[in-house]
């Protein structure tokens, strides 16, 4: 028996999914901040247990772990990441500090520009310059180049960024520069464009430049203590990171680029939903995460989960490379409650993991979401809660919450419990018709998948506020996350520029691009133990036409085998102008029939498919009553009252549980609201079903 373990580490807790055949297994472990390489050992140690293994023979029967992580984000979040400095041409220091002009709010007139990564003392230019053609117009300065070093070696940088102009056309000066700041800062991380956002804008390239040199060694530093930590205890395969883009690669190639991995975490919980959606009939979804310290929002449109490169708007700064949409508020279980000028507030500070909420009994004093579900009967203190690996306690909560009645001049602990219930309930409502009305999309057209430890606890009653009349919960839903890192493949997408008319195309040069980048997919692939005949690619153009700034990328050959270039003929120029024409239909709803468009870039995407957990639809009622548990007093919104409560380990296939009623699975807590109920369907899984 081999096995396949999937983890994704949040603010709160280090989740787990072992598939071992088609069984799925979960594991739920607190987050160890300090060095979350031994949260993630301490679960393996867990899971080995469970099948009756030492760690080393446990993970010598791992074929594959592959790993969702939230370092980039943390890092970019807390603002503790490498001291960065900036090599840039000269005229363009302050290019990065500019950000065209663009600020997220225009009528917030003290909005502050986001925390300065490379402040101006830290950001310096030597002259170079290469024209758009990638001619030299300017040779490179090396002396000039070796002074700015020994001004950020003064300044004691750990990593520098190097963004030279058109250098996505020609990496000549880029090259040669970053050979001589290796010499001149030993042992500093070094991030050049070319080798990370290979095209233009600009400001894109630069930015994201920047910011992956300041995440760089914090990325590459945890999953180097971590892949060590692996080895030492037996692991023999290579270490497989979740990617922004919804596929997963080696540690060695995201070393490469560590930006890749932003937002990664996240990323395998839609992947995850678009499987699982796609599988039971609903390729249109809303995806909610609702875990310890955040609430993120997602869409799956027509069974994909749409990879953007553009703003990451919760860290403000422009991320070019691909990254699936996710939009994120301060709003999880450990997001504390407090009252603000006389209003009662909800996040979106968290309580995490340590000291976590007040009924962990960690040490927590600040009432949070979690502490506020206990109050209401939501959430079991018994010593059965997560599947027996800890419980929780009510000592301190009670207090907690009279403190926030009494700041609101009105009712008891119960009643503000139910008043932060509810403002946190609203939040995450209003943070979903945001998303959803960015996008012309009403949520009454899409079904709702709800997963985290917390997601299903409320979504019956945010599916009512936006309308949505059917909801899927998988049974794997605490851990979904992680689950989705096990349905992501192995995937490379990377874009080569190239600059010329639709209707005179260098095609031998287009060729040689596409050449080169499968040369470089089939070396990380081989790498990682795949065989070549394994490997699926499309071969994709990024085009626009002429005037515009930004371009779309379109599939000019699909699902071919790696290498295979035969589709190149002499009619390529005027095939890519109507698959351009029809991409711009689709999306703009508009075509420039009397203009010839451009291509700016040729991209290639690889993936390998690989074993993923299988997921099946379907209800087919059994007539076979659900029993109830036992029963307890809570409140699901309409007053206490007793409330029966069912174990997710005594139901079956084609049961039906009425509301209102609690449904308690090994690491989470389904809240069937009233004028909703429960169905478990043919995969074990839950709908929740409006009527």
């Amino acid at each position: 028996m081999t096995y396949r373990v999937g983890i994704d580490i949040g603010g709160t807790f280090t989740d787990f999914a072992l598939l071992k055949g088609n069984e799925v297994i979960l594991h739920k472990n607190l987050s160890t901040p300090e060095d979350r390489s031994l949260g993630v050992m301490e679960g393996l140690g867990k899971l080995a247990g469970k099948e009756g293994l030492e760690l080393g023979q446990f993970l010598g029967k791992c074929e594959a772990i592959v790993h969702g992580t939230t370092v980039a984000d943390n890092t970019l979040i807390e603002m503790n990441g490498a001291l960065t400095g900036l090599i840039t041409t000269e005229g363009f220091r302050d290019e990065i500090e500019y950000r065209r002009g663009y600020k997220e709010d225009i009528w917030d007139v003290r909005l502050a520009p986001p925390k300065q990564i490379t402040p101006r003392r830290r950001r310096l230019t030597v002259p170079e310059r290469i024209l758009h053609d990638g001619t030299v117009h300017v040779p490179l300065d090396e002396d000039a180049l070796r002074e700015a070093c020994r001004k950020l070696r003064l300044q004691n940088v750990e990593a520098v960024a190097i963004s030279f102009l058109f250098s996505f056309v020609n990496p000549e000066h880029e090259r040669r520069a970053k050979e001589i700041v290796t010499q001149e800062i030993q042992n500093a991380y070094i991030s050049a464009s070319h080798e990370v956002l290979p095209r233009a804008p600009e400001y894109d390239r630069t930015s994201t430049t920047v910011v992956n040199a300041y995440v760089g060694p914090r990325v590459t530093g945890y999953l180097e203590k971590l892949v060590q930590r692996l080895v030492e205890g037996g692991y023999q395969n290579q270490l497989m990171v979740m990617q922004a883009s919804g596929g997963v690669m080696t540690k060695e190639y995201i070393d490469g680029a560590p930006i890749r991995v932003l937002a990664s975490g996240p990323a395998g919980g839609v992947i995850g939903s678009a499987h699982t959606g796609t599988a039971k009939g609903c390729p249109d979804l809303l995806c909610v995460d609702m875990g310890g310290t955040s609430y993120d929002m997602s869409l799956v449109v027509g069974g994909q989960a749409p990879a953007e490169a553009g703003w990451n708007m919760h860290h403000r700064y422009l991320i070019g490379v691909p990254m699936v949409k996710v939009e994120t508020l301060g709003a999880g279980g450990g997001s504390i409650c407090h009252v603000n000028a006389g209003a009662l507030e909800v996040g979106p500070k968290s309580a995490g993991s340590e000291p976590g909420p007040i009924c962990y009994g960690r040490g927590g004093t600040e009432p949070t979401v979690t502490d506020a579900l206990v109050m209401l009967g939501i959430l079991s203190t018994d010593e059965g809660f997560a599947g027996g690996s800890f419980s929780l306690s009510k000592k301190g909560v009670t207090e907690a919450f009279q403190t926030i009645a009494d700041e609101m001049g009105h009712g008891d602990a119960e009643q503000a419990a139910f008043d932060c219930w509810r403002v946190v309930n609203a939040n995450m409502s209003q943070g979903v018709r945001r998303t959803t009305a960015g996008k012309g999309i009403d949520p009454k057209d899409l079904v709702m998948l709800a997963y985290g430890g917390n997601g299903p606890a409320f979504a019956a009653i945010q599916a009512e506020d936006l309308g949505i009349t059917r909801v899927l919960v998988p049974k794997a839903s605490p851990t979904f996350s992680a689950l989705g890192t096990l349905v992501a493949n192995p995937t490379i997408d990377e874009e080569r520029s190239y600059i010329a008319s639709a209707n005179a195309l260098d095609v031998d040069r287009i060729r040689q691009l596409w050449t080169d980048l499968s040369n470089r997919a089939r070396k990380y692939f081989t790498d990682a133990h795949f065989n070549a005949d394994q490997i699926r690619v499309n071969y994709q153009l990024n085009m626009r036409y002429p005037g515009q700034n930004f371009s779309l990328s379109l599939d000019y050959q699909k699902d071919v085998p790696l290498g295979d270039l035969s589709f190149i003929g002499d009619d390529f120029g005027a095939r890519a102008i109507e698959l351009f024409n029809q991409r711009h239909m689709a999306e703009y709803a508009h075509i420039r029939e009397h203009e010839v468009p451009e291509i700016s870039g040729v991209r290639l995407a690889a993936h390998v498919v690989t074993p993923s957990p299988k997921a099946s639809g379907g209800f087919n009622p059994s007539g076979k009553p659900p029993v109830a548990a036992k029963q307890r007093r809570a409140n699901l919104g309409e007053g206490f009252a007793p409330v029966p409560v069912y174990l997710g380990k005594d139901l079956e296939p084609g049961m039906e549980v009425p509301s209102p009623s609690i449904i308690e699975e090994t690491f989470t807590t389904i809240v069937v609201y009233p004028g909703w109920k429960a169905q478990v369907d043919d995969a074990g899984d839950y709908q929740l079903v409006k009527g």
